[in-house]
This record gives C-alpha cells, sequence and structure tokens, in this order.
C-alpha cells in the first residue's frame, strides 16, 4: 500500500526529578547538601532513510512516545537520561505541526531532503536540579529541589513527495505507464482504460552518460488543482521533480480528444496549482505516433509548443533557449520508435539541472537549529486572561512547566517560583491586566492569591478597577 500524508502524535520522555539530600556521614555533623539531577527525557526524532518507500508504518499507529528520564538519588548521583524514539520517515518528507482540533496543517518544521537528515519534533523534558544547585551565601542548605520539566508533544503532519529527477504527467490514458516501462525497470500496471494507475511508480533510467529516477503520476484531468480527480494527492509529487516531462496521447485516446487542448489542459492545471510549476522545465512528447492519420495533430501541437516558447522568451522567437524549449519528441511507447532519443535529451537536460542546483545547497538549512529558535521563542511567551472579577489565567509553555517543575509541599520551592516569576515579569504584566492584591492567579491546575507591593495596585483598588 502507498501511504503519503499521514498525522502522527509525539511526545518526548518526560524529565526526572531532581533529589533533595543532605550528606550523612560519620564525623561529618553538617554535611552539606548532595542531592543530584534527573536524568533528561529522550526526544522524538523523524530520520529519512532512503531504504523506507512510504509511511505506512504510521497508517495505524499514530501515537509515539520517547523514554523518560529517571530521578536522581543522594550521593550526587544523576539520574540516567531517556533513549530517543528515532522514527524512520522516507527521503522526501515534509514535516509540518498539525492541529487536531481544527484539522489544519501548520507551520513548516523540515523538509528532509537527504538519507540521514534528522529533526526533533518532540523535545524530552530536562531532569530536575537537584538541592545542591540552590546553595547560595544566605542559603546554605536548600531543602528543596526541581520536580523533572514535562516532555514537549505535539501532532505533527509528515507528507511524502516523491524525490524523482523528471515526473511523466498528461491526461489519464497518454501512455505514461508503458513509458516508463520501456524506459526503466519499473513494471507498472498497464491497461486500456483511464486511471489505471492510482499511484505513482518510481523507475530508474540507465542513460549513456547519466542516470535518472522518474516518476509515472497518476493520470490528471481539467480541475485537477481544486482537488478533482485526486489532483491534489498527485500534483504534490511534482513539486519535487527538476524535469517535467509532459506526455500527449496523438490519438486523443477512445474519447476521440483533441490532443493539443489536452496539452493546454495540463499545462493550465500545474500553473493553477502552484505558480512555480508554470515556470518548471519541461521536455514534450508525442505519444503513439505509430498509430496512422497522426501527422496532423504532431503538426498542430508543434506549433502551440512553439508558440508558448516564444511566449515564455517575451516575444522574441530568436531569443536563446527558444528552439531547445520548442522540441517536440515524436515517440512510440509501444514500440520503442524515438525513446532513446527522449532518455538521451532527459538525462542530459537532469543532470544540467542538478549540477545547477547543486550549487545553491552549500548554505543548507539547518531546521533543527531554526526550529529550535522558533520553538524557543514561542516557548518564553505568555499571556494573561482575566476570567472574571478577581480571577486571571496565566498561560504560556515555559511558565506552565515551571509550575509544574515546582513541589507545592515545600515553602522553598515556592519562594525560588516566585523568584522566578520576577526575573520574567509576570508581576508587571498582571498589574498592567488590571490584577490587585487578592486575587486569585491560575496557572494550569494550580490557584494562588496575587501579593503585591506595587503602587499601582493599590491605585487600581481606589479607583474599583
Amino acid at each position: 500500500m502507498f501511504t503519503d500524508k499521514v498525522h502522527i502524535f509525539v511526545k518526548g520522555g518526560d524529565g526526572g526529578a531532581g533529589c533533595m539530600s543532605f550528606r550523612r556521614e560519620a564525623h561529618v555533623p553538617k554535611g552539606g547538601p548532595d542531592g543530584g539531577d534527573g536524568g533528561h527525557g529522550g526526544n522524538v526524532v523523524l530520520e529519512a532513510d532512503a531504504s523506507v518507500s512510504s509511511l505506512i508504518d504510521y497508517r495505524y499507529k499514530h501515537h509515539f512516545k520517547a523514554q523518560r528520564g529517571t530521578h536522581g538519588k543522594g550521593s550526587r548521583m544523576h539520574g540516567a537520561t531517556g533513549e530517543d524514539l528515532v522514527l524512520k520517515v522516507p527521503v522526501g518528507t515534509v514535516v509540518r505541526e498539525y492541529s487536531e482540533e481544527s484539522k489544519q496543517a501548520g507551520e513548516l518544521i523540515a523538509d528532509l531532503t537527504h538519507d540521514g537528515e534528522r529533526v526533533v519534533v518532540a523535545g524530552g523534558g530536562m531532569g530536575g536540579r537537584g538541592n545542591i544547585h540552590f546553595v547560595t551565601s544566605t542559603r546554605r542548605a536548600p531543602a528543596f529541589a526541581e520536580l523533572g520539566e514535562p516532555a514537549q508533544e505535539c501532532w505533527v503532519e509528515l507528507e511524502m513527495k516523491l524525490m524523482a529527477d523528471a515526473a511523466l504527467v498528461g491526461v489519464p490514458s497518454a501512455g505514461k505507464s508503458s513509458l516508463i516501462a520501456r524506459m526503466s525497470a519499473a513494471r507498472p500496471k498497464i491497461a486500456d482504460y483511464p486511471f489505471t494507475t492510482l499511484v505513482p511508480n518510481l523507475g530508474v533510467v540507465k542513460g549513456d552518460e547519466y542516470n535518472f529516477v522518474v516518476a509515472d503520476i497518476p493520470g490528471l484531468i481539467e480541475g485537477a488543482h481544486e482537488g478533482r480527480g485526486l489532483g491534489h494527492e498527485f500534483l504534490r509529487h511534482i513539486e519535487r521533480t527538476a524535469l517535467i516531462v509532459h506526455v500527449v496521447d496523438m490519438t486523443g485516446g477512445y474519447e476521440g480528444r483533441d490532443p493539443v487542448e489536452d496539452y493546454r489542459i495540463i499545462n493550465r492545471e500545474l500553473a493553477l496549482y502552484a505558480d512555480e510549476l508554470a515556470a518548471r522545465p519541461r521536455i514534450v512528447v508525442a505519444n503513439k505516433c505509430d498509430v496512422p492519420g497522426v501527422e496532423d495533430n504532431v503538426r498542430r501541437l508543434k506549433e502551440e509548443v512553439r508558440k508558448d516558447a516564444i511566449e515564455a522568451a517575451g516575444g522574441n522567437e530568436f531569443a536563446d533557449g527558444v528552439d531547445e524549449a520548442s522540441r517536440v519528441f515524436e515517440i512510440s511507447a509501444l514500440t520503442g520508435k524515438g525513446v532513446d532519443a527522449l532518455i538521451h535529451a532527459t538525462a542530459a537536460k537532469v543532470h544540467e539541472l542538478r549540477e545547477a542546483a547543486r550549487e545553491k545547497q552549500d548554505a543548507e538549512v539547518q531546521y533543527d537549529q531554526v526550529w529550535e529558535h522558533k520553538r524557543l521563542q514561542r516557548d518564553r511567551r505568555f499571556t494573561v486572561r482575566k476570567l472574571s472579577d478577581g480571577v486571571f489565567r496565566v498561560e504560556g509553555p515555559q511558565i506552565e512547566r515551571m509550575v509544574v517543575q515546582t513541589d507545592w509541599e515545600n515553602e522553598e520551592a515556592l519562594a525560588f517560583l516566585q523568584h522566578r516569576f520576577d526575573r520574567m515579569g509576570l508581576e508587571k504584566e498582571l498589574i498592567d491586566a488590571g490584577a490587585v492584591n487578592g486575587d486569585e492567579i491560575r496557572i494550569v491546575g494550580r490557584a494562588f492569591e496575587f501579593e503585591s507591593a506595587d503602587d499601582r495596585v493599590d491605585i487600581y483598588r481606589e479607583l474599583d478597577f
């Protein structure tokens, strides 16, 4: 089964709790703190693997969780780090954020186009710090430690786009499957009815000097850019290819279609789906030229292709590249006529395009760094919302994790949390939102009474805000 889009829920491992402990040794009457740190939780990592051909492994299993870190112990014994969970995906997988509620894909996380490329989609929680970290000049014996940090969790969308050098496109029954079978060792299903091909097929073609990978894309129909005939499912696979090989049935098929109109329809659908596809380099192939009586259709198609090439050159028919772009390959996938010349031209063009693209890959995007930077920026943000008179809710990933990490039965731990809130500017934001002393502040599942020495709080009370 070919699966090219799935949604999965990923959760890193929670961090282990830090330990609150003091040295207890003979002849050491006042041993200092020696609580060890909790271990970090494991990450959920997506890795592109050339040996994986589809996303079938994620069709029925949708939830994945990494190993949690273990708790710290006394004698400065730190907890073990949880193992990362590495999920293998095909090369060419696009990873995006996904909202399970709205069923909409969000921001791009990574585009895994190279074998072995990785991205962390759910980071493990940091291990809680043991009490050895909270010693200060005034706090010599801290009787508290941090709990482990909750791991990141989210839904992500995995979308596989074929990594092919050239894509065979055309209307149903144009002969694309027959052509890929003639060009390569691929053996797709071939029959004399439309939509025989329901999933893309890949084939490796060996040219005289260069080899290339060709994809047989299922037939497109008018309205494909709007999703008709599974248009979106098929069109996405063309986006990756360097070259489009447009196959046109010169006989018009059993419906007696106009080959030139078929050519126009496919060009229009590609342009409407994505602007860059309209300018993508392409080779036009007139197929089934072994059938008698197609000469006039071939002549008309060549005129149409040349007209398009001149238009693309700004109306100058003598511009460089017009003659090359006007070339139409007359072939027969059935008999093999003209296929060798097509393979040679396609291989040369693919090599030229790939060499040009390689120059732009020197400064590759480090997705791990970019995604982590964006995630940290979002984590630091928090909002203050007034729920009702005297009740406010504070929301934000980082501030919520602080609350979860705190031992609410320990007064020293609560005092340390208050110190962290002050450094984040929470009190200022609450006052700006209209909070006064005695109001209830809610964060995650906790609630506490607001207390501030700021003069504005008393002013708000006098004005009855």
